[in-house]
């Protein structure tokens, strides 16, 4: 190469170097900054352990809840953000402690069975013994079909009144578990990532009659159904639906059960999947001693009562339950802006979990990622013009409550749609909830206008897997309380490692299961996503105001 040569592209380089950015790029340096602090100095997995290993599952309201949630507000004070505090929202329902539980098999044989209590069971006022009856309930295939729902207690109530006082009632169906066959541990293809890259295929659009549902039998077509029906439908629907489980235990707790046990299709090789006995709310009567049993011990205590072979039990279940509801909060801290401090981006992961494992992956991680960003520019103190703003939710599990408490307060309705003038303030929301997988693009939740703005942001990240956007919803997390009134909020790709079949919502979901490397890699890309937010000239675009929605009133029957 001639010398001359050599100057100009020397030349090139330097001018390249100190020329201006075009709008809404990365600042490279910046990244190259945030992905040393991430991959060198991490805390992530520390913060995961205290969050999972030490205080263990953080059941909405609960003391585990509030131990953990004193320690991360410690540890945001400790990195130094300001204004951490407790934001208290409520009511959110009957507080649930677990001190100890056991269910053993005596006869025929002796068995230590692998179950768990669902969360808000009644005591059963020490260890009782009881007889097995093998009487289950029905339920039609399509869980949200309400009228069918009643129609299967009416005829349980018929068939077993006067017949159960004392007994430790079966209450599900016994089925025949498959081999195991799918794959237990799963990261996304090059396929999977470009058929999620696509937009769906338009559709027209079916008009529901709110007043006359008809749910098709099909399990997935009934989801797709009930996925189609405006959210504020689908809320008041599961409201009924947790009041027919209410009105389903009350009758159990009057009929003098002893207790009950239950499977779940889930739940087998070892595994047991626990949520709730019912209603959470103290306006419903509390249900009886409920355990969730992993499918094979239950099946065989089912098969053997259903052949009137006696099946003999013992049961315990010590737990601590408020009378009254009450009041819970969120954990929020901050990092102020320079340059428009009332201007806001938001950070967040909902901190509480069920109580079968210790909510490593659900969401403990999430958690500990959200921390671990805030720790990452505070320690590079970074210059924002934006507020920072991290959220830790809790009542997620319940229904979004505790984002959506937060939302309603500080920023609209969506049953009314009236905005408060923080509204004006928030560029955007960003989520994760998905497990511990590492971060493979984001869903933009119909933001069409996001979609140049991330493939700038996300583009120093290629080389770490994070390539894909979608245009496509997702639901289930926080993300949807801030879209609900307008606001930019995304979740972000993950993959999806054993979180849909180990981890999620199981006695499985512990600090085991949660992917070190993945997490880092989290913090990174969202610390660096964050950053470009906070310093854009403008605020993140948004889609149209929704229209309000007002939440129907559902009869009897299930019908709004």
């Amino acid at each position: 190469m001639r010398l001359t040569a050599v100057v100009v592209l020397a030349f090139a380089a330097a001018f390249a170097q100190d020329a201006p950015r075009s709008a809404d790029s990365p600042d490279l340096g910046v990244v190259q900054k945030i992905r040393d602090e991430a991959f060198q100095n991490s805390k992530v997995m520390e913060t995961l352990w205290y969050i999972s290993d030490v205080h263990g599952p953080r059941l909405t309201a609960s003391p585990g809840f509030d131990d953990a949630a004193a320690w991360a507000l410690e540890r945001l004070s400790g990195y130094g953000l300001q204004n951490v505090h407790k934001e208290k929202w409520g009511p959110f329902g009957r507080s649930w402690a677990l001190h100890a539980y056991s269910l053993e098999m005596l006869e025929p044989r002796y068995s230590l069975l692998n179950a768990v209590p669902l969360a808000w069971s009644g005591n059963t006022s020490g260890p009782i013994n009881g007889d097995a009856v093998y009487a289950p309930f029905i339920q039609p295939q399509s869980r949200m079909d309400l009228a069918k729902y009643q129609e299967a207690l009416d005829k349980y109530e018929q068939q077993y009144r006067g017949k159960l006082r004392g007994r430790i009632v079966l209450l599900s169906k016994k089925e025949d578990i498959d081999p195991l066959s799918k794959v237990l541990f799963q990261r996304y293809t090059e396929q999977e990532l470009a058929d999620m890259a696509k937009a769906p295929e338009p559709r027209e659009k079916v008009e529901v009659d709110v007043n006359h549902l008809v749910f098709p039998d099909d399990p997935k077509d009934a989801r797709e159904y009930m996925m189609s029906l405006p959210a504020s439908v689908r809320e008041a629907l599961y409201e009924k639906r947790s009041e027919l489980i209410g009105k389903r235990n009350e009758f159990l707790r009057n009929e003098g059960v002893a207790a009950v046990l239950t499977a779940d299709q889930r739940a087998h090789e070892g595994m047991v999947f626990a949520e709730q006995s019912g209603p959470y709310q103290a306006k419903y009567p509390v249900a009886p001693p409920i355990f969730i049993v992993t499918g094979e011990q239950y099946d065989r205590m089912a098969r053997l009562a259903d052949k009137h072979i006696p099946v003999r039990l013992r049961v315990n279940l010590d737990a601590t339950m408020s009378k009254d509801s009450v009041d819970t909060y969120n954990l929020i801290g901050e990092i102020p802006g320079t340059t428009k401090p009332d201007e806001v981006v938001m950070v967040g992961a909902h901190f509480d979990s069920w109580h079968a494992g210790t909510g490593a992956t659900d969401n403990g991680a999430g958690s500990a990622v959200m921390i671990e960003v805030m720790r990452i520019l505070k320690a590079l103190d970074l210059k924002m013009d934006r507020t920072v703003r991290i959220a830790l939710w809790s009542g997620e599990e319940e229904g979004l409550l505790g984002s959506k408490a937060y939302v309603k307060e500080h920023f609209g309705d969506p049953a009314t749609m009236k905005v408060t003038e923080a509204h004006a303030k928030l560029s955007g929301y960003f989520n994760l909830d998905n497990g511990s997988g590492k971060i493979r693009g984001v869903y933009l939740q119909d933001n069409v206008a996001m979609r140049p703005l991330f493939e700038r942001w996300l583009a120093p990240f290629h080389d770490l897997g994070v390539s894909t956007i979608s245009i496509r919803d997702t639901g289930g997390t926080d993300h949807l309380s801030f879209d609900a009134v307008g606001l930019p909020g995304f979740q972000f790709i993950q993959d999806p490692l054993d979180y849909g079949t180990i981890t999620h919502h199981s006695s499985m979901d512990t600090y085991d299961h949660a992917q070190a490397a993945d997490l880092i890699q989290c913090a990174a890309v969202i610390a660096s996503v964050v950053y470009d937010t906070a310093n854009r000239h403008e605020m993140l675009p948004r889609k149209p105001l929704p229209k309000a929605e007002t939440k129907p009133a559902v009869a009897a029957g299930g019908q709004p």
